[in-house]
């Protein structure tokens, strides 16, 4: 089982393989050799994805942010430009409190031709001394989701937890979970986490995790303007939010106003994700629409709702999460957007069940119907922004989940294809895909959009 404190990151947009991991990366490559004060050079390797897509993912920002010590889920996102164009300027950074020469020119190289052996999203950290010899190497994999592997470890050792009482690595397993001890899915949860550190703390931070996503809502209601990027994509969130509350304030309201008020909650975090804001990987940033429009959904729309509710809600979200993440990918470049949006759109699927009273067998349909109808889908980012197709993407996804949680509970809960099936084919669909389909921006959109 993977850890929701693991899967809910908290940090900056627009991406979690190619920001959030990235700035992770870097940091630890910093604090590793924080008593070697000798450093006189820097270099950074991108490979594979992260190099196709850097400046439209700023992986490159994300790297000169982490190596001057920032972490994505303290740093603060206004401060980032300043702290960029003050390293791009002076070709100077702050390296472990030592100002170290770092030419994001010439020191952050992109690799587009090697091939790297382990995973697309790869990236290599050099340090040298004054003659120039190499005084530390490491290279990480950024595998979906903010999280960082070293590139010669497993993921499942890295994944690693101690001995819970109800862990669980499948859909099969996490239903004998429940039918052996009657808990339901976010009981087990929480069980779990439980045992990592005290029941008060996990509910603490499932709070904040709640209070991060609706911050990020509002913000990205009420700011107009363009994003970054030669797209020059405008806001639409907030224009749209005036409409919608003019339209609820008449006497013909439209019949199909509800899914309208779901893609703005959606539209309003990915704008907030495309311009470097503060969101949560849920479970990435490409992804970090989903989760939040749907749980607006249901704290403004569902006279069900309760804080119990939302804590199930996420619960249940962070079992279907860890399922995906454990056996196939949350990672664009590995698997394609199915495993973005169409992870988050099956974790939210799965969440909204639950909190409204679904049965365990419910919910795992929820989640199974939520991915079944992403299979295949590919990431092409036009630009390699993470904008277009994006952004309404998110408000798609959240609309099949609340269809996919609602078709659930008009069932029993027997379905024919089940949860574990659907994350093999998902996993297997995304082996076969071309590579130009995951996140290289050289396929799709990003190729037969005009004006690229």
């Amino acid at each position: 089982m993977i850890s929701l404190f693991d899967l809910f990151k908290i940090g900056i947009g627009p991406s979690s393989s190619h920001t959030v991991g990235p700035m992770r990366a870097a940091a630890r490559f910093a604090e590793s050799l924080c008593d070697a004060p000798d450093v006189a050079r820097l270099r950074v390797t991108l490979y594979g994805s992260l190099a196709w897509t850097a400046r439209g993912h700023a992986t490159d920002r994300a790297v000169i942010l982490g190596l001057a010590g920032e972490k994505p889920d303290t740093m603060d996102p206004t401060l980032a430009d300043g702290i960029v164009q003050s390293v791009t300027q002076a070709h100077l950074i702050p390296f472990n409190g030592h100002p170290t020469p770092f030419n994001p020119d010439t020191d952050i190289v992109l690799d587009t031709k090697t091939v790297p052996p382990v995973h697309p999203n790869t990236l290599q950290f050099e340090a040298f001394d004054s003659t120039d010899a190499l005084l530390a190497c490491a290279r990480f994999c950024s595998v979906g989701g903010g999280f960082i592997v070293p590139e010669q470890a497993t993921e499942t050792a890295t994944y690693a937890q101690p001995d819970m009482p109800y862990d669980f690595t499948s859909g099969t397993e996490l239903l004998e979970r429940t039918q052996n001890t009657g808990l339901d899915i976010a009981g087990v949860v929480l069980a779990n986490e439980s045992v990592l550190r005290p029941r008060a703390e996990v509910e603490a931070y499932l709070d904040r995790i709640v209070s991060v996503m609706m911050d990020c809502v509002d913000a990205g209601l009420h700011r107009s303007g363009t994003l970054p990027g030669r797209l020059n994509v405008r806001r639409r969130a907030a224009a749209l939010y005036e409409r919608l509350k003019d339209q609820s304030r008449s006497n013909q309201p439209s019949a199909h106003g509800i899914m309208d008020w779901i893609s703005l909650f959606a539209i309003a975090v990915n704008e907030e994700n495309a311009a470097g804001g503060r969101v949560v990987t849920a479970p990435t940033n490409g992804a970090s629409g989903v989760i939040p429009a749907v749980l607006r959904y249901y704290r403004e729309f569902c006279p069900e709702y309760s804080l119990d509710g939302q804590r199930r809600f996420l619960l249940t979200a962070a079992a279907i999460g860890g399922l995906f993440k454990l056996n196939a990918s949350i990672s664009g470049a590995e698997v394609g957007c199915q495993g973005e949006v169409g992870v988050a759109s099956s974790m939210a699927a799965a969440g909204l069940a639950a909190a409204l009273g679904a049965t365990p067998l419910q919910v795992e349909n929820a989640a199974e119907i939520g991915m079944e109808h992403h299979l295949g889908m590919t990431c092409d980012p036009v630009a390699g922004l993470v904008q277009i197709p994006c952004i309404e993407r998110n408000a798609f996804g959240a609309i099949k989940a609340i269809n996919a949680a609602s078709l659930a509970m008009h069932g029993d809960g027997a379905h024919h294809v089940s949860l574990d099936q659907v994350i093999r084919t998902m996993a297997e669909t995304g082996r076969d895909m071309n590579h130009r389909y995951k996140e290289t921006s050289l396929g799709g959109l990003a190729v037969n959009f005009p004006e690229c």
